[in-house]
């Protein structure tokens, strides 16, 4: 396309009509105009692309680290190793409060009742609180192969995804409702769909009300990631999210957590670590 264009600024700048050289029929030279205005375009369009995607990647990257025993981001898959560690003694699920052990989740220390996939109810699975889809759908490598192309091919989201405070232990079969899902609030007392569990997912209103006790924690995870990687995030989603981080201040479980991710990744969320930094982010 580009050679075809330059072919045609050449001819029109060969012409030379105006210094009564030879004169080129109309048509060549509209067509010389419309190859101008292409290349003008192109490169535009390039610049501009070059500029979105350097601003979306102006994100502090750390080289990925392997093994246990190593402080420093890792991947998801390493991070799942992990996480244990980050929550031991600490084994109850997000979004219902249910014990577990390994992967096993105990229905009855919560009242579980399985809504659909009793199945994968029964395990444990790192939930992402803010989802992989939002980390990485506006990535040019999920226009190009989606999450699996994102996670062998770009670093920010790499890392992203394996981010320990952004994982935390969650009832397969909620994560799965869960999906993408954005958070809300729109009952004091929703009718509930996992038997005792507080938490619910409103499908056709395509959105998600956790329970009570996690909201602060889900808001404060949620707030650090997209500052931390540059995400949007609509007004209405900020405003929820600073009201719950200021109606449910910092607890014993993010403390504890947060001591144990930075031991282990080197950097932890600072909305809990320095509480009084929620002003700057919520203006």
């Amino acid at each position: 396309m580009r050679k075809m264009v330059c072919a045609l600024l050449l001819l029109a700048m060969a012409g030379c009509d105006k210094d009564g050289g030879v004169r080129l029929p109309r048509e060549v030279k509209m067509l010389a105009q419309l190859g101008e205005t292409v290349v003008r375009q192109l490169g535009g369009d390039a610049g501009h692309a070059t500029a979105r995607e350097g601003q979306s990647d102006k994100v502090a990257l750390s080289a990925l680290v392997g093994g246990d025993k190593a402080v420093g981001h890792r991947d998801f898959n390493g991070a799942k190793r992990v996480l244990p560690r980050v929550f031991a003694g600490m084994q109850e699920d997000f979004y219902c409060g249910c014990a577990y052990q390994g992967k096993a989740v105990d229905w009855l220390s919560c009242g579980y009742v399985p809504r659909k996939n009793p199945e994968r109810a029964k395990r444990i699975e790192w939930e992402h609180v803010v989802p992989a889809w939002v980390l990485g759908h506006q990535r040019q490598c999920w226009q190009h192969g989606g999450r699996k192309n994102c996670t062998s091919s770009d670093a920010v989201f790499r890392q992203a995804e394996g981010d320990l405070n952004n994982l935390v232990p969650a009832v397969g079969e909620v994560n799965a409702d869960r999906s993408n899902l954005s958070y809300g609030a729109w009952a004091q007392q929703p009718a509930r769909i996992y038997g005792q569990c507080g938490t619910v997912v409103d499908f056709a209103g395509k959105r998600v009300q956790p329970r009570a006790e996690v909201r602060g924690r889900a808001a404060r995870i949620t707030l650090y990631m997209h500052q931390r990687y540059g995400l949007n995030m609509s007004r209405q989603d900020r405003q929820l999210m600073c009201a719950w981080a200021r109606q449910y201040p910092v607890d014993g479980w993010e403390t504890r957590r947060n001591g144990r991710v930075i031991s282990l990744q080197g950097e932890g969320n600072y909305l809990v670590s320095q509480p009084e930094k929620l002003a700057e982010v919520c203006q």
